[in-house]
């Protein structure tokens, strides 16, 4: 919306009515925030039901409040509802939450549903990008994942990552101890035992994991020891009370034994292992009525769950099949045990298959079952005896008797060139399919599909005026061909001619009334001439005759977003994908661009799963999923997807280039210096390529080779400005700061432009701040039009603390682009320095053009604590650290307005972190603020 400088009076009735909206906006702030803080009070004292009836009554008032749903995803996982917790949790990612927040609970809440083998195919569970420590307990739990999987040497080589990442962590050592124990390793899960006790002798998990070594080894009195010191740690912990019970129970210390399973069904009455226990209790004391209660008990706790659920967890399986087995039921135990044999094939579950399969009349699946199961235990007497008595019913006896005695790939034309040119464009290799068009199009000009190549090749080259005489000659063979007047008419837009695009489109249109293409060259000619309703209403038009026509929906969607109308946007690409069908990627990469220009990386990756499956060799869709990575802070896989795509990208430069541009982002200078030899090897006269290559020597640390490059386009091409820039660079590199500012200064001198002023500025603004500003205030002084040298000069003036040249110099750049998020931004940052009550009308403006950025969501925040506004201030500040936990100035504000509602210990966290960054602009308040907390 633009601005007017006029005053219009508002009526009263008018303004009573803005008044109450505002005061009802308020209120529901404010009931909200109570909700919100009255759950979080709840979840502390574990009465995790409660928070959540509060959540969700924050949830009625405000959907959006990322702060909500986190509690709400943490308080139904501790409530034992895994899959409310995950729907709560995807809410918070889909909003806009960092990551490294909700990683690890929603993780536990896959497990908890059966679904560990998602921490090991989903992106959102790669430990890359997280902080350490969290890096480190995520890579335990892919671990346990693996091992749940069958896949223990991978579990083996995550946990050695684990370690590596936090040496003082107990954790992977624990999870080693499980795992050895699986493996049939004790000496090695004993080792384990150790080390997680010597890191955490105070720890009950580690007491806990060091009495089932022991217990596995028949050291029953050293496991009964380490267990008992387990549960004097922690009264409640569940597994010790179960394995010391299981263990008295085989003792024959039947009272220790229902001691011990008292306290577990106290402590936790869903677990069947409680109930099978109290069942060989009672079986054992002939109180068989009793026993087979506590039977049903196993099974009215089992069977509602899913299997997919119990899948990894063998031995709530096995529970579910011996009581099922005890109760009698066979056909319902046969399930709970066929699972158990394809989780841990060779236990004892094979012999009570092979039992129920002989009593059903299968003995043919009984054999083989015994038979499995006796290739790993040869020596089961029982299990062979069973096998014998199965190949006797079979009618062979001798067989029986056997196993009962011993123990398993010419001529030049037009159209072949034309074909070879289509090729080679196919291949990327341009300059040789342009040569080969060229040729074929002077030969046989009437060719429309080497024509028609030929001139999309010139007009994506930038060459419009190449691709419009071509286009104009095909006409002269093809005049009613509505495709290449369209073509024409985006020739002549490119050129600048717009009423010559118009007419070429409306006759296209002419031609052909449903051709949807010139339909959407005319609503962007009419959205450039600032008529976005007219633009609209064709786009609509063009829908109503075909509301699955890709072209138009993707035009509503850049529409929308140019307008400011970002959820019609969404929805609109989102529209767009699900219309090019699964054969097409444009849309979806359009998608993805978009989250990505709107600052939600995490809303940008779950996008980029549409295009994992659908195309992952293609070159477009592996740049984009790197760019995906890199806004995830996932260098690891960017490097990765780069490299593959650097392979595939092949002979087409612009590919080529724009990887390299994006491994240098992830520091892969090495990954860039290869591609950029590919694009030279095609290319070897390309000054930009050369130019960035000479980047990527400096960041590689071969500035020798850059040096020597950067003097070879210097000698070359001594009145462009290149050559002597790049010498500027390797100077700089090499610390030499004086001969870096004379070859930026003779850069400029040569070709006076923004790129030349500013390498001179960055370099020079350190030194001599002041003279540094005078070179930016002289350019602007000619060249006022110039936005990124004016945003550049209003930075400089806020790092220097210049606040009122700070905020006219951003007002000057709202003036030309007043929907510019990131200088309102830093326009309310200043005002609020400067104590200026319009602070949070600009932060606000800024928050509605990019809603979710959080560096945004912060300043508003503190914009609104500035303004008195506590409730809002809060809400905001919350949601912002949940979408990026580092940014230290966010995370200070907080703490000040935690402080300030009288949160101390919240603060105080808060703050902490905070001063965990080195630097940021309001460290020393946040040191002052630290001192008044203790």
């Amino acid at each position: 919306m633009k601005i007017r400088n006029a005053f219009v009076p508002m009526r009263p009735a008018l303004f009573a009515l803005a008044f109450t909206a505002a005061v009802a906006a308020h209120a529901a702030d404010m009931k909200s925030a109570r909700f919100y803080e009255d759950a979080l009070s709840r979840y502390e004292k574990r009465d995790y039901a409660g928070a959540v009836v509060q959540l969700k009554n924050a949830l009625k008032t405000d959907k959006t409040q990322l702060p909500v749903h986190v509690l709400l995803g943490k308080a139904l996982l501790a409530n034992g509802d895994a899959v409310g917790a995950q729907v709560a949790f995807e809410e918070a990612l889909r909003l806009g939450v960092n990551r490294a927040e909700v990683v690890l609970p929603l993780a536990q809440a896959m497990v908890g549903q059966g679904k560990p083998q998602a921490l090991l195919e989903q992106p959102r569970f790669a430990p890359a990008g997280l902080p350490t420590e969290l890096r480190a307990a995520m890579t335990v739990m892919r671990a346990d994942a693996s091992a749940d999987t069958g896949d223990a040497r991978s579990a083996l080589q995550l946990l050695d990552e684990a370690k590596a990442l936090a040496p003082r962590d107990p954790g992977p050592w624990l999870a080693e101890v499980t795992l050895r124990l699986r493996t049939g390793l004790p000496n090695e899960a004993q080792a384990a035992a150790d080390k997680a006790l010597a890191l955490a002798p105070g720890l009950a998990q580690a007491h806990y994991l060091r009495g089932t070594v022991a217990h596995a080894r028949g050291q029953f009195q050293a496991a009964l020891d380490s267990y008992g010191r387990a549960l004097g740690i922690d009264p409640a912990q569940v597994e010790a009370l179960v394995s010391r019970a299981g263990l008295l129970l085989d003792l024959q210390r039947t009272a220790d034994a229902q001691r011990d399973v008292d306290r577990l069904r106290k402590a936790a009455p869903a677990d069947p292992r409680g109930a099978y226990l109290q069942a060989l209790l009672a079986e054992k004391a002939g109180r068989g009525t009793e026993s087979r209660a506590a039977l049903r008990d196993v099974t009215g706790l089992l069977d509602p769950v899913p299997m997919e659920y119990l899948r990894y967890r063998p031995q709530l399986l096995m529970l579910g099949g011996l009581a099922h087995y005890g109760l009698g039921e066979q056909e319902k135990a046969l399930p709970y045990l066929e699972a158990v044999q394809r989780a841990l094939p060779g236990t004892g579950a094979a012999k009570l298959i092979a039992q129920i399969q002989l009593t059903q009349n299968n003995v043919d699946r009984a054999i083989e079952s015994l038979e499995t199961y006796l290739r790993r235990h040869p020596q089961d007497s029982q299990a062979t005896l069973l096998l014998a008595a199965a190949q006797m019913a079979q009618g062979r006896h001798a067989r029986a008797a056997a196993i009962a005695e011993e123990a398993l790939r010419q001529g030049d034309s037009p159209q072949m060139r034309g074909l070879l040119g289509l090729s080679l464009a196919a291949g990327g290799k341009m300059p040789d399919a342009v040569q080969a068009l060229e040729a074929a199009f002077k030969a046989d000009p009437k060719q429309l599909p080497a024509g028609i190549a030929l001139a999309q090749i010139r007009l994506q080259s930038g060459d419009a005026r190449r691709a419009a005489q071509i286009v104009q000659t095909l006409l002269q063979n093809h005049p009613r061909q509505p495709g290449l007047l369209n073509l024409l008419g985006s020739a002549k837009a490119r050129l600048g001619d717009s009423s010559g695009a118009r007419q070429a489109f409306e006759q296209a249109l002419a031609l052909d009334p449903r051709f949807v293409a010139p339909q959407v060259q005319l609503a962007r000619l009419d959205a450039a001439a600032g008529k976005p309703d007219a633009a609209q209403q064709r786009l609509q038009q063009a829908l109503a005759q075909d509301d699955k026509a890709l072209e138009p929906t993707l035009e509503m969607a850049r529409l929308s977003e140019r307008r400011g109308r970002l959820d019609d946007a969404r929805r609109w690409y989102e529209k767009a994908d699900d219309v090019a069908g699964p054969n097409l990627f444009d849309a979806a990469l359009e998608l993805v661009d978009f989250h990505l220009r709107h600052d939600q990386p995490e809303a940008a990756r779950e996008a980029a799963k549409r295009l994992t499956t659908r195309a992952p060799e293609a070159v477009p869709v592996l740049i984009t999923l790197a760019r995906v990575s890199l806004a995830n802070d996932d260098l690891p896989a960017a490097r990765t997807g780069l490299t593959r795509a650097s392979t595939l990208a092949d002979h087409d430069v612009g590919a080529l280039v724009r990887i390299a541009l994006l491994q240098l982002a992830a520091n892969h200078a090495q990954g860039a210096q290869h591609t950029l030899n590919k694009a030279l090897a095609e290319r070897p006269d390309s000054v930009p390529v050369q130019a960035l290559m000479v980047d990527a020597e400096i960041r590689g640390g071969d500035v020798a080779a850059a040096d020597k490059r950067a003097r070879s386009l210097a000698a070359q091409y001594p009145k462009l400005a290149v050559g002597q820039a790049l010498l500027g660079d390797v100077a700089l590199a090499r610390g030499q700061t004086a001969a870096a500012v004379e070859a930026y200064r003779g850069a400029h001198r040569l070709q006076p432009s923004s790129e030349s002023l500013l390498r001179l500025y960055r370099v020079l603004a350190p030194r001599e701040p002041a003279a540094a500003q005078t070179l930016l205030e002289h350019w602007l002084a000619t060249n006022p039009r110039d936005l990124v040298v004016r945003r550049t000069l209003a930075d400089g003036y806020a790092r220097a603390g210049q606040w009122p040249a700070a905020a006219s110099a951003y007002q000057a750049l709202l003036k030309q682009t007043p929907d510019d998020a990131e200088a309102l931004n830093n326009l309310a940052q200043v005002q609020i320095r400067q104590k200026d009550a319009a602070a949070l009308q600009t932060a606000e403006r800024a928050l509605a053009l990019k809603p979710g950025a959080p560096h945004i969501l912060g300043t508003a925040g503190w914009a609104a604590f500035q303004a008195g506004q506590t409730d809002k201030a809060l809400q905001r500040l919350r949601d912002a650290r949940l979408r990026d936990p580092g940014n230290a100035s966010t995370r200070y504000y907080l703490a000040t307005v935690l402080a300030r509602s009288g949160r101390t210990a919240e603060a105080r966290e808060e703050v902490q972190a905070a001063l965990r960054t080195p630097s940021f602009a309001e460290a020393k308040d946040a040191q002052t603020l630290l001192q008044a907390l203790k």
